[in-house]
């Protein structure tokens, strides 16, 4: 049995519910993908204005482009974290009760179906538009830690995702998660893949000028989340409606990370394979 520590940190006692407004709950959750996505929009239209980042000082796409592509982000974001969780994490509880999809403020959403649903978004808008999807991905893989960073802390508000028990002094005692203090791994991958895969993504990009090498910074944010997220899955408790796959330590989180791991190495070894700015 896990013994107790003699001292645990004391959750905080923050409402999940930011904003009440008569019978609308604006919910920390929500506000944490409303903000994300605008502060993401604002970095962005920064990195596209910024002639120096770009391989003939030119940004292939414009401050136009990303404002038309906003909504276009939201909701592959929305509709892929969605339909994600509901495939990878609780088909049989979604087939048995359908109207659940829609109780979005209960959470339920996936970061790789995120991922995916607006990967395809970002591949039909410049197909129409006619510009790169390699700078689209870039510029979008440099502002997505945002997001993420505060989506995990809303995580932690909501007392959801909590971690593995621990014996640690910075352990917490998760209203919901039962009488052991256990590791703030929302904290850890707030950490891991907000801010410190922000700041290397913007070393990359302001530093490195990686995005003259169109794919390396969508390759850089793919592989540095996967690495973090395997990482933080020895630490986080996996959804009791899986468990652990395999051997009391394979989650599901790391079977779809993994992948990420070896398709960013790949975007990074192609867009320094390839040279000039016309690399598509």
């Amino acid at each position: 049995m896990l013994m107790l520590p003699f001292s645990a940190l004391t959750f905080p006692n923050i409402d999940p519910v930011a904003l009440r407004l008569g019978p609308l709950a604006i919910h920390w959750y929500g506000v944490g993908y409303v903000v994300g996505i605008l502060l993401g929009w604002w970095y962005a239209r920064r990195i596209v204005s910024n002639d120096r980042l770009w391989a003939g000082r030119k940004a292939p796409l414009t401050a136009v482009d990303l404002d038309d592509f906003i909504l276009w982000a939201a909701v592959g974001i929305v509709a892929g974290g969605r339909i994600g969780y509901i495939l990878f994490y609780d088909f049989a509880r979604y087939l048995q009760n359908p109207l659940d999809i829609f109780a979005l403020w209960e959470g339920g959403m996936s970061f790789h179906g995120g991922l995916l649903g607006v990967a395809a978004a970002m591949i039909l808008f410049a197909t129409r538009r006619g510009i790169s999807p390699w700078s689209l991905f870039d510029t979008v893989s440099a502002v997505v830690p945002i997001g993420l960073g505060l989506v995990r802390v809303a995580n932690f508000i909501n007392s959801e995702l909590w971690g593995r028990p621990a014996d640690l002094p910075w352990a917490f005692v998760f209203p919901n998660g039962g009488p052991e203090p256990r590791h703030p791994s929302q904290l850890y991958e707030a950490a891991l893949e907000g801010l410190v895969l922000f700041l290397v993504l913007r070393l990359l990009t302001h530093r490195l000028l990686k995005l003259k090498k169109p794919g390396f910074v969508a390759g850089a944010f793919v592989c540095g989340y996967g690495l973090s997220r395997i990482f933080v899955e020895f630490f986080r408790e996996p959804d009791p409606q899986l468990g652990y796959l395999l051997g009391g330590w394979l989650t599901m989180g790391m079977i779809l990370s993994t992948p990420m791991v070896l398709v960013g190495i790949w975007a990074m070894w192609r867009a320094s394979a390839r040279s000039g700015p016309a690399a598509e």
